[in-house]
């Protein structure tokens, strides 16, 4: 009896990856082999990148909130201390948004850490 494989599943999971790597450059768009190898080292990327992501972020407004607090004559962890010590609870995120788009209500969130 011959072997019987299943090509129809073969091929769809192969047409499945191929779809995936469309847009990749050269073979890795369209041989089986290294179009694998692509797909499989850009989704362990865009995992780790997910999470670094976040850390850049957080840099971000680190470096706004600290512009934003410089000419007011404080450093950033001065000014997150005094927060904490206030039980102001702004998350950085917020507190980078107001440093940039809305300079007043930051001035006011400055002037309540230095009170």
């Amino acid at each position: 009896m011959p072997r019987s494989v299943n090509v129809v599943a073969s091929r769809a999971k192969r047409k499945k990856l191929l779809k995936l790597t469309k847009g990749q450059f050269g073979r890795r768009k369209n041989v089986w082999t290294v179009a694998k190898n692509a797909l499989e080292k850009g989704l362990l990327y865009a995992y780790r990148d997910r999470r670094n992501k976040k850390r850049s972020f957080r840099n971000l407004w680190v470096t706004r909130i600290n512009a934003g607090v410089r000419p007011y004559g404080l450093s950033y962890s001065v000014f997150i201390g005094g927060l904490h010590k206030k039980n102001i609870t702004l998350n950085r995120k917020v507190l980078a948004d107001l440093a940039m788009n809305n300079p007043e209500a930051f001035k006011a969130v400055v002037e309540l850490v230095k009170s």
